[in-house]
């Protein structure tokens, strides 16, 4: 009863941007699962897991030569600095030759620590190569998504920008969001629907992609303001996953946005100009620079009705 007690009263703190929630008989660090926390941690906390289980091997190594005298043969007599090196020499398989084994006993605890060292290593090696070889989408998404006027319509827009020297092809986005309503008895009701976007999949992604989700009757957020917005503890997520030909494998990233994120009123500007050898050019610095709304405009790139959606 008291392990199911623990067990419940476990939890874990996610955070997705502005987004964070909590959950409960969840443990962030679970060593049932070693591989998984050593690749969620982030790259100062792995290096200093991997020093601190470093330092402890050999510690442990390093007590077990001190605890008896004379394993180690010119070793000075309970010196545990000398006991410490030798195991940091036996773990590093580097055998410089002035200390050794010089019982059964030594030669047994270093045997041990050889072959311990050889799974470390192994393990080590893979877990960093898999560190490394993760890809990234290196996508650059506006700070902020806009209500503006397209087509006449109102619509909800948000801009994303292909970081990548190369060219991205078969990219899907999905855009969702999250409401927070009272019931008629109260309650707090959290709702998550997808809002469907004018184009959510585009063969090729070289620059920039402006995401649009038209306010009709049809959407969720059908007669929003920003007052109501932030009264909704409106949340937008959007997902977006691509094909990197130089990879030749699928990125993805995800990014969530707060109410207060939400602008109306303004629109995004171009973020791709004509150079003077007459190539378009992206600058990605001005991904999700805004302008005031004066009117409908049409939006640059990918941005017909994808067909299948009515």
């Amino acid at each position: 009863m008291r392990a199911e007690r623990r067990r419940r009263e476990k939890s874990a703190r996610v955070s997705l941007g502005a987004f964070e929630f909590n959950k409960v008989g969840v443990s962030r660090f679970d060593v049932r699962d070693p591989y998984h926390l050593a690749i969620a941690l982030s790259w100062p906390g792995y290096l200093l897991a991997l020093l601190a289980l470093y330092l402890s091997v050999n510690l442990v190594f390093a007590v077990l030569f001190w605890l008896v005298p004379g394993s180690i043969a010119n070793a000075q007599p309970r010196s545990f600095a000398d006991a410490l090196f030798f195991s940091i020499e036996t773990i590093g398989t580097v055998g410089y030759g002035e200390m050794h084994p010089a019982t059964l006993y030594g030669h047994v605890i270093a045997s041990t620590e050889i072959v311990c060292s050889l799974g470390f290593t192994a393990i080590l090696t893979g877990l960093t190569f898999v560190r490394f070889s993760r890809p990234r989408a290196k996508l650059v998404f506006a700070a902020n998504p806009v209500v503006a006027v397209h087509n006449g319509k109102s619509t909800l827009m948000l801009q994303v920008g292909n970081g990548r020297p190369g060219v991205l092809t078969d990219a899907t986005a999905k855009l969702n969001v999250l409401l927070s309503e009272k019931a008629a008895d109260g309650r707090l009701l959290r709702r998550a629907q997808e809002l469907r976007l004018e184009r959510a999949h585009i063969p090729l992604f070289p620059l920039s992609w402006t995401l649009m989700h038209v306010l009709d009757e049809k959407s969720p957020l059908y007669g929003y303001d920003a007052a109501r917005v932030l009264e909704a503890e409106t949340r937008i997520f959007v997902t977006l996953e691509a094909h990197d030909p130089t990879l030749a494998t699928s990125v993805h990233e995800i990014r969530a946005y707060a109410p207060e994120d939400i602008r109306f009123g303004v629109r995004y500007r171009d973020p791709i100009a004509i150079g003077d050898d007459g190539l378009p050019v992206l600058d990605l610095r001005t991904i999700g620079a805004l302008e005031l709304d004066v009117g409908d405009q049409p939006e640059a790139g990918w941005t017909e009705r994808e067909e299948g959606w009515g």
